[in-house]
């Protein structure tokens, strides 16, 4: 039976491959296909490839475009940095802060992503803008939001490498822009994680400081000083302080 219903469908194919051949189009209900001459089919297989290549590039660095121009770098470095100072290893895991990031990012880009939908998303499905005006559109808000974040020294800093005058953070270009707010992202990050690691280096010191001054010297300070840290952190109520400090950081 199965052989039988696949006969029947290549002999279907096989005639319909033939009655498009005789004619310049197929007409399916609620399909029109137009099918060239056989020298002008090359050139447009030729721009579908290319077209369909081009689609797959963009894809691949859709992630990495999303990563680094919203607030998922600076969340993510400053939760290693928590984990580096409690000397936790990897408690929590990778997996785990990284979904955590994510979560915070879409809580703290949803305006910026529901402007762009307002904006540009609804406006070109509506046929009211093109592609290049949905895309310029779609991206002010964007743009505004990276800007808020960056500081005038990184973009000096590209603007003077580009050798390009210098034009307002709200104005500014997407090659000079998104690679000064990631370098903004990675120093403020930084500042975060300092300010982290100073209440639990100071628990270091002194767990250290009391071991030496008992005479045991042959117990690693880590193994104490640990759970005492793990303890400081959940009584201060450290998660909610660090997330709350992270989101103000961004909406400062």
């Amino acid at each position: 039976m199965k052989r039988r219903l696949l006969l029947v469908l290549l002999g279907l194919g096989l005639c319909g491959l033939a009655h498009a051949q005789q004619s310049s189009s197929l007409s399916v209900p609620g399909i029109n296909v137009q099918i060239g001459t056989p020298g002008g089919a090359d050139g447009d297989g030729l721009g579908q490839a290319i077209r369909i290549v081009m689609l797959l590039t963009v894809l691949s660095l859709v992630p990495s475009f999303v990563i680094l121009t919203t607030s998922f770098t600076r969340i993510l470095v400053v939760f290693g940095f928590l984990r580096r100072a409690l000397g936790t290893q990897s408690a929590p895991p990778n997996q785990v802060l990284a979904g955590l990031s994510l979560f915070l990012t879409i809580f703290i880009m949803l305006p910026v992503w529901k402007q762009i939908d307002q904006q540009a998303i609804k406006p070109y499905q509506a046929q009211e803008l093109t592609a290049e005006e949905a895309w310029a559109e779609g991206f002010k808000p964007l743009r505004a939001f990276m800007a808020s974040q960056t500081g005038e020294t990184e973009y000096a800093l590209f603007v003077e490498l580009s050798g390009k005058p210098a034009a307002e953070l709200e104005q500014a270009e997407l090659n000079l822009l998104v690679p000064a707010f990631i370098l903004s992202e990675l120093k403020t990050a930084f500042k975060l994680g300092f300010l982290i690691y100073l209440p639990f280096l100071l628990i270091d010191l002194v767990t250290a400081t009391v071991l030496m001054s008992l005479g045991m010297m042959m117990l690693p300070p880590m193994m104490v000083s640990l759970p005492i840290k793990i303890l400081f952190f959940v009584l201060a109520d450290g998660w909610t302080i660090l997330i709350r400090g992270l989101l103000s950081s961004f909406m400062g």
